[in-house]
Order: C-alpha cells, then structure tokens, then sequence
C-alpha cells in the first residue's frame, strides 16, 4: 500500500489498490507453502522455478481451473464464493487471521464508490476511561486499529512512559519500536514485538485500505525505516489477543507480563489491552514498586505549588 501513487486520487478505479494488494497477499502465501507441505507429489528430476506452489497447484488443491484462480490473484474478485475462498485457503492453509485479511481484501476489491476523505476522530467515552481508573493495580490501555494509545491508566502510563516520552500525540506503538532508539531496550523480546506491530498494521489496511491516518503513519514508517519496509513487504497478518510481554522498565527492571485483548463495545476499531503478573513472582513485585512510584511522583506534581509569575515578556503582546 504504502508508496502507491496518488492513494486519495479521484481519477482512477479505487479498487486497482485491492486487487494489488489480494495480488501481492496470495503471492506470499504461495511462496510460504512447499508442494511437501501440501501433500503433492515431487519428482527428483524436476527443476521448480518457484519454492513455494506454482497457482496451477493451489487451484488444483482448491477444486478449481487454473484460469479462475489465476484471475482471482490479479485481484479479479467479482463473484467469488464462500466455497472458493474455503478451498483457496486450506490449499494455502491460510490461518483464522489470513482468512479474515483476504475476506477483507476480496470485499474492497469490489467497492465502487469512492472511500470518504475525512477521518474519524478517535474518542474514547467516558465510562470507559472510568474502567481504566478503576484498575489501579493493573496497567490498561485503550488502542486503536492502528495502534494509537488513546487512553490508560496512571500505572499503564508509568509502565510505558518511555513510548510517552515522544511529544507527538496520541503516542503510537509502532513509531516507537520502529523509530525509537529506546525500543530495542524497552521490549527485550522487540524482534516478536516489531513482527506483532506489522503484522496488526497489514491486518488493519485490508479492513480499511483509505485509512488517511494509517497511511500516513504506514507512509512514515516506510520512508524512515528500513525493518518496517522488509517486514511490510512480507504482506503477514495476525491475531495477537493474548501472550507475554518481556519489558525492561527504566525503573523497575524487568517484567515478564501476561496481557490480554478486549474489544471495547461500541467501537470495534477500539480495544482494550491489559497487562498482570504471576501472584508472587519478581514481576509482580517490580509492577507493585512501579505503582508506588509512580502514585509518589503523582503526589509530588500534585503538592507542587504553580509558578502564577507572569513571564518577562508579557507586556509585549504580539498583533
């Protein structure tokens, strides 16, 4: 997606963009499958230009013509069935995550009225701050699709106040650990967390490819680094609901923190990340240390009196 020309133009069929993307998408997923994998057979003699299955293999494990599936990879999706997509996923045995990805592809690839130019603003309701506050003792946090970090907890800011130490707002996960010098030192596992951030942006882009914000934070991303560019060229999508997090705290130390994912009701771009510790372990200690901490540097800023004096210039108001 990223480096199309003209991604917003008016003049040109929206859905060229699609049909590159569910091109470049089966492509890949091709490549990662050996005929061994598959179950077809291989002759010793035979020399294959391709590692992976050559698309007359895969229409033949999905049940269909060469010519149908060679036209659906050009993108040319009018008309596909529930039951082709079925058949083309278990040949490229695409998992619950790449299913859904090229769903989403397939449908934008038949989208005829151009997408709305002005993004949504992202707003977090109240009563779902008022959840996060509530969770004192465990650091929470309200993404977006495109992981923005619209709202946490006291605690959940403190665990990530070195992806909060960017200025730019809303702080965003992937600019951190792309361009971020700290992120390799925050995220101990960063090499998992840098393939989970690509992966979450590729998935976002098939549901909504005229995303402006997620383009252009895909368009940064691409110009300014070289790990995200690699890593986007390998068209991966994933689920990543549940896990550990290793972080190293600047702090604390080291955490070794179970998360999970919830969707936020009433917004399905919106979900909700929280992270624990193991009762009694080194990490529930570390996270214990980090909520003290950070509730005295909350009471210092608090019985910190405001500086009312005016600045030196103030006389001089500008026109």
């Amino acid at each position: 997606m990223a480096g199309r020309k003209d991604p917003y133009g008016t003049n040109r069929d929206i859905r060229d963009d699609f049909r590159a993307e569910i091109r470049e998408f089966l492509g890949t997923r091709r490549a990662k499958v050996t005929p061994e994998q598959a179950g077809l057979p291989t002759y010793g003699g035979e020399r294959r230009r391709v590692t992976g299955l050559r698309r007359e293999e895969v229409a033949l494990l999905a049940g269909i013509s060469s010519e149908y599936y060679t036209r659906l990879e050009r993108g040319n999706a009018t008309g596909v069935s529930e039951s082709v997509i079925e058949g083309i996923a278990q040949a490229l045995q695409l998992d619950e995550a790449e299913r859904i990805h090229l769903l989403h592809l397939l449908r934008g690839a038949g989208t005829t009225r151009p997408p709305r130019r002005r993004p949504a603003q992202q707003r977090v309701r109240p009563a779902v701050q008022r959840v996060l506050d509530s969770m004192s003792g465990t650091p929470a946090f309200v993404l977006s699709g495109r992981g923005d970090i619209l709202a946490t907890n006291d605690l959940g800011r403190t665990l990530y106040s070195p992806v909060y130490a960017d200025p730019k707002r809303p702080p965003n996960n992937a600019r951190f650990v792309f361009l971020d010098p700290q992120a390799t030192e925050f995220f101990r596992d960063w090499d998992q967390v840098a393939g989970d951030c690509v992966a979450m942006l590729r998935a976002e882009a098939g549901r909504d490819l005229y995303d402006r914000r997620l383009t252009d934070l895909i368009g940064e991303l691409s110009t300014r680094s070289e790990e995200f560019r690699h890593r986007w060229a390998a068209h991966n999508v994933r689920m990543h609901t549940t896990g550990v997090k290793l972080l190293h705290h600047p702090v604390v130390g080291d955490l070794d923190l179970p998360f999970e994912t919830f969707p936020v009701g009433g917004d399905p771009s919106q979900v909700l990340l929280t992270y624990t510790a193991e009762p009694a372990s080194p990490s529930q200690d570390a996270l214990n240390l980090l909520a003290s901490w950070s509730a005295a540097n909350d009471d210092i800023e608090r019985s910190t009196p405001a500086d009312d004096s005016e600045p030196a210039d103030s006389a001089e108001t500008p026109d």
